[in-house]
């Protein structure tokens, strides 16, 4: 089978194969992964999502550092191949999502049956490809750690990205009032597509300036809901907007620069800081996730969420889908879909 294979740490964004890559090159002679226990499922990959995590993981820079050689990849959806004479709930034929620690950027997974979800007949396969991680992500933060409700103030930083444009949706589901960041034209126009409220471009305008005065014309006194995957000076400057009692959300550092809360302002404002790591959830808390992803597919079926794919490519060009998410060209998710008939968009 095809997979990306990583031989050694390094820069992704290089072409597989090459003196400096460090992907092996991409062919078909993979070894198939057997099923391994009683209530293993193989799966055929139709999409896999690439996330920021997966960047910093082939750099050896994320917190969870797999053995070399390894196969990336997170997030992904496909059609069940094959499954252990233990297995109940799943047969060859059927339509799955999951996460897994590293792996998906294969033609075939294996994963245990408790691990999987049914994705809807309604719903595509790469659309489900790219809502564990992101949206899971944001509707466990908003829903379950800061408790969001209708009439209450998010903002959301990187809005545009996966993990941000899935915040913004999430937000209106919720009835919040949702101010959102992001850089570039485009990018803004997207995002009131889906729905924001306010839009400010963070390369050209003052995020305090400009969202003081949207809240201040709609009678509001601050921001309740902070949800911060970028860190550094944006987090800074976004903490000078919060109300009393109001929840940060630490998603991520994709500016490179984690930022510093100061506890004693936490403690005079009565802020609440939560981190949020989703993928820890399948292994403390998987009653949680498994309910958090059911009422997304639910909303998606219903067509309260909606899934943009920014970018398509195939596993030989993986090395493109990682330059696109580096260089931020992305509106919404990047996919890895396999077949030949995958094309890839710039």
């Amino acid at each position: 089978m095809e997979a990306l294979v990583v031989r050694r740490l390094g820069d992704p964004t290089l072409a597989p194969g090459g003196e400096a890559s460090p992907f092996s090159p991409v062919s078909g002679d993979h070894p198939v992964p057997e099923l391994g226990s009683p209530t293993a499922v193989r799966v055929r990959v139709a999409a896999t999502s690439l996330n920021f995590a997966t960047f910093l993981q082939v750099q050896g820079k994320y917190q969870e550092r797999p053995p070399l050689p390894f196969v990336p990849g997170s997030d992904y959806a496909g059609v069940v191949d094959a499954v252990g004479p233990g297995v109940r709930r799943f047969r060859p034929g059927d339509r799955v999502c999951a996460l897994a620690a590293v792996g998906s950027f294969a033609e075939f997974i294996v994963a245990d049956e408790k691990q999987l979800f049914t994705v809807p007949d309604e719903c595509d396969l790469v659309a489900a490809g790219a809502l564990p991680v992101a949206f899971g992500t944001s509707h466990l933060a908003l829903v379950h750690r800061a408790q969001l409700k209708a009439g209450q103030v998010v903002l959301v930083l990187g809005a545009a990205g996966g993990v941000g444009a899935s915040a913004v949706q999430i937000g209106k589901v919720c009835g919040a009032v949702v101010i959102a960041v992001a850089r570039g034209i485009e990018k803004l126009q997207y995002l009131k597509s889906i729905g924001a409220d306010h839009v400010i471009d963070s390369s050209k305008e003052s995020i305090i300036e400009s969202a003081k005065s949207f809240l201040k014309a709609r009678g509001l006194k601050g921001v309740d809901v902070l949800y911060d995957p970028v860190g550094g000076k944006l987090t800074q400057d976004s903490l000078k907007l919060l109300n009393w009692g109001a929840h940060i959300l630490v998603i991520g550092f994709a500016s490179g620069d984690v930022p510093v809360i100061r506890a004693n302002i936490a403690l005079v404002k009565n802020w609440t800081i939560h981190g949020l790591y989703w993928g820890s959830y399948l292994m403390h808390r998987p009653s949680v996730l498994i309910d958090s992803l059911n009422e997304l597919f639910s909303w998606l079926s219903k067509g309260l969420l909606t899934v943009q794919i920014s970018h398509t490519y195939r596993l030989p060009e993986a090395h493109l889908a990682f330059a696109a998410l580096r260089d931020r060209k992305a509106v919404g998710k990047v996919m890895i879909v396999m077949g030949s008939s995958a094309k890839s968009r710039l």
